[in-house]
């Protein structure tokens, strides 16, 4: 016998017509948002397939925004994120694109900062609100948030991993899961640890101590 949630019973809770094109946006937003980090001045949206041909009826191109300010599905401002967006100066362009064999429900992010930093993103809303985060910086991977999640940023020297996860374990946080993606042997690296309990600030900087490590994100959603 199936087993589910009352979460997919029921859908999520949203302001919006559609847990895919709304809830899963904002989500999706959100994540970008805190992966990007702060003082992001620019957003391009790409988007793909389904989201490409209805994101105006559907509400997700004010989802999205919304998740970039930082809000949730259910946030009664989502609708008016595109005037917040405005005030707080955050400048966001929403372009049709054919990102290849990708869920139908697509977006890449391009986020510039402040400082001129770009951050690259794709993820997809694949139903119930829910989302999976494929790719981060060119970098292939996949992760949902669906668990308090950790992302680390780091070289791909020899002991790395074993230092953030004993790191981790000093902290008494249990890893649930973890995967590592990296673009070659010795460069950059991205490692996913989701965890079976919400994750304390106070991580991210036990874990940046741990030399090799260039970044760390977390997300509790």
């Amino acid at each position: 016998m199936s087993e589910y949630s009352i979460f997919d019973v029921i859908g999520p809770i949203m302001i919006g017509p559609s847990s895919s094109h709304t809830a899963g946006a904002a989500r999706l937003g959100k994540v970008a948002r805190i992966i990007g980090g702060e003082n992001i001045k620019e957003v391009d949206f790409f988007l793909h397939g389904s989201f490409g041909k209805t994101y105006k009826g559907h509400g997700t191109d004010k989802a999205l925004v919304a998740g970039i300010l930082g809000m949730d599905p259910w946030d009664e401002n989502l609708r008016h994120s595109f005037t917040i967006a405005e005030k707080k100066g955050i400048k966001y362009q929403f372009i049709e694109k054919d990102l290849g064999d990708v869920h139908p429900n697509t977006v890449r992010f391009i986020l510039r900062k402040e400082n001129d930093e770009m951050v690259v993103i794709m993820g997809s809303s694949i139903g119930g609100g829910n989302i999976v985060i494929t790719e981060i910086d060119g970098i292939p991977m996949e992760f949902t948030g669906s668990y308090p999640t950790i992302i680390t940023v780091h070289r791909d020297m020899p002991g790395v991993i074993t230092q953030i996860t004993n790191t981790i374990s000093n902290e008494n946080i249990n890893i649930a899961q973890m995967k590592v993606f990296r673009e070659k042997k010795g460069g950059k690296a991205i490692m996913i640890i989701e965890t079976d309990s919400e994750i304390n600030n106070d991580i991210i900087d036990s874990i940046g101590k741990v030399e090799a490590v260039d970044g760390v994100k977390i997300i509790n959603m």
